[in-house]
């Protein structure tokens, strides 16, 4: 068994792993136990009473936070030549095309989200083989294939971010970064979460929202107490 370093229990210690915290408490209480030197990022983790084997239960969608998620997001936009200044004047890292399709066919994945334009999805399909994997395939159900590419662009930017239920049932997703003040934290957790209440199936039984936890990079998870998020 691994050794706990001293550091690792005095966190542990602050934790009530048989509790249910209230949000304010949890977002306070998880940037008192992280440990990491540098902004670690804070997520949340949503297990919900669905089947993800069932289309309609498999939980997809988008969500954007007020605050962001302090992280930059470099965005790359696959279009048509007539679209290019459009996209690149919304903030897009990258625009092009046939370009973008030889480079990722040949391994180059450095961004974190792609849009496209519909006219040009039967190109991409030749590489969702390697995006798919990635997440970096782009759908029309998270708002990436789009006419609009400028107004799409400017939302991942300003902290629009996907979300997808695992084959467990449960939403990972980050709310921000611990040098983020509580009320900035609880508030991103509320929109996910309110958003992910919305979203309920109509054939998904029992209990919904069936546990919430918030940890940040390398600390422990704290259980929240579903009630309070309202």
């Amino acid at each position: 068994m691994a050794k706990v370093s001293k550091k690792r229990q005095a966190v542990n210690a602050k934790v009530d792993s048989n509790k249910l915290y209230a949000l304010r408490e949890a977002v306070a209480l998880v940037k008192d136990v992280n440990t990491t030197k540098f902004d670690a990022s804070v997520d949340v983790h949503v297990r919900l009473g669905v089947d993800p084997r069932k289309a309609d239960q498999a939980i997809r969608g988008t969500v954007s936070l007020p605050h962001g998620t302090g992280k930059v997001k470099r965005v790359l936009v696959l279009c048509t030549p007539d679209k290019e200044a459009e996209a690149k004047a919304a903030g897009a890292d990258y625009v092009g095309l046939d370009e973008f399709i030889t480079k990722i066919s040949q391994g180059w994945t450095d961004v974190d989200v792609i849009i496209a334009m519909p006219s040009v999805m039967a190109k991409v399909g030749q590489i969702g083989r390697i995006l798919g994997p990635r997440g970096l395939m782009p759908n029309p159900k998270t708002g990436t294939v789009t006419l609009n590419v400028g107004a799409a662009v400017e939302e991942v930017k300003a902290g629009k971010i996907s979300f997808r239920v695992d084959k467990y049932g449960i939403i990972h997703s980050p709310i921000g970064r611990v040098s983020f003040t509580p009320e900035k934290l609880a508030e991103n957790a509320v929109e996910l979460i309110t958003t992910l209440e919305k979203m309920k199936p109509s054939t998904a039984k029992g209990t919904y929202m069936k546990s919430i936890s918030i940890a940040s990079t390398m600390s422990p998870g704290i259980s929240v107490d579903t009630k309070t998020i309202r």
